[in-house]
This record gives C-alpha cells, structure tokens and sequence, in this order.
C-alpha cells in the first residue's frame, strides 16, 4: 500500500487504523508521526519499492532480498508492520479480510463494489 495515508478512493474503518482493498483491511501509518518523520519514511518505503523494481529486472535475487528489507523497514517505521500503534490493546486484524472482523457490520454497509 502507500505507505501513508490510504488514497480517498479506498475506504478506511471508522476508527482510522486500517483502509480497505478488496476487502482486506491494510493498516494506516501511524497519525502521531511527525509530518517530516512520516515523509521520510515515505521517501524511503518509494525508493526501496523502487530497488526491488530494478532488482528483479535485473534478476538480481540478493539485492531483491535486500530492497525488500528496505520496504520491511520503512514499513515498520511508518506503523504498518511490527507493533500496532494504538494503545487500547484491540488486535491488529491487518490483511484480514474485513468481513471476517469486528469491522464486518461496517464493512456490509458500505459500497459493495469495494
């Protein structure tokens, strides 16, 4: 995903941890970040999103495996991955599928094309 906030043509739950893309919830970043942290950490995510590109044309498997740190990192450090961010001890349901989540009644009621 973008690595920041999800476009507006994705929905995002009413509580705003997760966007929805065919209907597997995917978490947001982090909204404490500070804004020059979260660019940052965007440019990075792009760039490493970038090498593996590069890499896999180039049929490189060590500098695939190494971009896709990159992307790991950059992810972890925007709050997609790792520990989740909030802190009132709900699961983290990232990539699941939102009909089978407590988002699921949320989920029925919005566009069925989503």
């Amino acid at each position: 995903m973008t690595g920041s906030t999800p476009p507006k043509a994705y929905p995002t739950t009413p509580d705003g941890r997760y966007f929805v893309v065919r209907g597997r919830l995917w978490r947001c970043a982090d909204p404490s970040l500070p804004e020059a942290d979260r660019a940052e950490l965007v440019r990075a995510l792009m760039a490493a999103r970038r090498a593996v590109g590069v890499a896999r044309r180039r049929d490189d498997a060590d500098a695939v495996a190494a971009a896709r740190a990159d992307v790991d990192a950059a992810k972890h450090g925007l709050g997609e991955r790792g520990p989740v961010w909030w802190h009132d001890g709900s699961p983290d349901y990232n990539r699941h599928m939102a009909a089978n989540t407590p988002y699921a009644a949320w989920f029925a009621g919005i566009s069925p094309s989503i």
